[in-house]
């Protein structure tokens, strides 16, 4: 399994540094680099695959409102003090409903993509959580520590 590899790697990745009493105990310690499985795991690229994939044509929607309201505001700036005062307010007061329409849809595009994306992010999590208590019970390692956080033992049960 990639994952178990790239976990496995990413444990071994940070230098260890045991203070003398603690080297006495003998106790096996590991670390886990998370931010280098999230980037670079297996299930982690496929997931933003998938979202990417996901999102793509809301995107390119947003890049095309994007490009129209440039046009606009190109079209008021350069012309706007030749164009009749009514005609004029009818062109702002549509850049302005453009523009917040723009803003409104932006916002959601965030938050869905955020949202979607901390989905898979959290199933990646908990499969990398699995496989580091599978290599700390196999492996017998007494403590497994994530990105210098509180630590996590190895006879912790798979349920928390």
């Amino acid at each position: 399994m990639r994952i178990a590899r790239v976990v496995l790697l990413a444990a071994l990745s940070l230098p260890l540094h045991v203070p003398a009493a603690a080297a006495q105990a003998e106790n096996k310690l590991g670390f886990v680099n998370t931010e280098r499985i999230l980037r670079e795991a297996a299930p982690a690229v496929r997931a933003q695959k998938k979202i990417e994939a996901e999102f793509s044509k809301r995107d390119q929607e947003m890049a095309r409102l994007a490009d129209q309201l440039k046009r606009m505001q190109d079209e008021l700036e350069k012309q706007g003090v030749t164009m009749a005062e009514s005609q004029r307010r009818t062109k702002e007061r549509e850049f302005s409903e453009l523009s917040r329409d723009f803003q409104r849809r932006q916002r959601e595009f965030r938050e869905d993509l955020n949202q979607r994306r901390n989905e898979e992010l959290a199933q990646v999590v908990e499969q990398a959580n699995r496989v580091i208590r599978q290599i700390a019970e196999q492996e017998k390692y007494d403590i497994i520590f994530q990105d210098a956080s509180m630590p996590t033992h190895a006879s912790t049960s798979p349920s928390g």
